[in-house]
């Protein structure tokens, strides 16, 4: 495995956008436990874009304006749902709601469709993978594979520190309902702010 394609992936996982995003809102709202779990539905939500990009199902998207609008569309209209969310203290990011049932579910399944209606993600690993994989490559897919299931793996790690760190914090924080009222503001406008992004984005 190169230092180029560990550090350039550190550097991709680390940079927050939307499941950074939200494995910090599930540690502040939830707790450790719902953070981790967010962190697993995020990294378990970008194996359909590696696989599409593995399979060559990602040119698809790149040449089909049609595909890649109705999968952007869909993300944004998602994004907006999860602002709206937020700012009622609805859905998934409810407040003290990590024991409850059914809980473990609907955090990883949000988290998992934050980045499947992402048509970026593919985009991205069609364009990223075959650089670190030779031109001819023998066993080409496998070492795809093996660079995929190490992006995952870095995704696992730094999200859920992520979240963690939130939950480390989530005792001031929903103590003090100004503070948490200003927290929920501010992850509704991220969220809104990362739907416009990628309402704008081209193929």
């Amino acid at each position: 495995m190169s230092p180029e394609f560990l550090i350039t992936s550190l550097v991709v996982v680390a940079t927050p956008g939307t499941g950074v995003v939200y494995t910090l809102a599930a540690g502040l709202t939830r707790g450790a436990r719902a953070s981790v779990v967010a962190a697993f539905g995020c990294t378990l939500g970008i194996v359909p874009h590696i696989a599409a990009a593995i399979t060559g199902l990602a040119a698809l998207l790149h040449t089909s304006a049609v595909a890649f609008s109705v999968l952007k569309y869909l993300g944004v209209a998602y994004l907006l749902y999860l602002a709206w969310s937020a700012l009622r203290e609805k859905g998934a990011l409810a407040v003290d709601q990590g024991d409850a049932p059914g809980s473990a579910r609907k955090v990883i399944g949000t988290a998992v469709l934050i980045n499947l209606l992402n048509p970026k993600l593919t985009i991205f690993f069609f364009a990223f993978l075959p650089q670190f994989v030779g031109p001819g490559a023998s066993a080409a897919t496998l070492k795809m594979l093996a660079l995929s299931a190490t992006f995952m793996a870095i995704t696992l790690v730094v999200f859920a520190i992520y979240g963690v760190f939130a939950a480390a914090v989530r005792e001031q924080v929903i103590s003090r309902p100004p503070v948490l009222a200003w927290i929920r503001r501010t992850f509704a406008a991220s969220f809104l702010a990362l739907g416009a992004k990628l309402a704008f984005t081209r193929q």
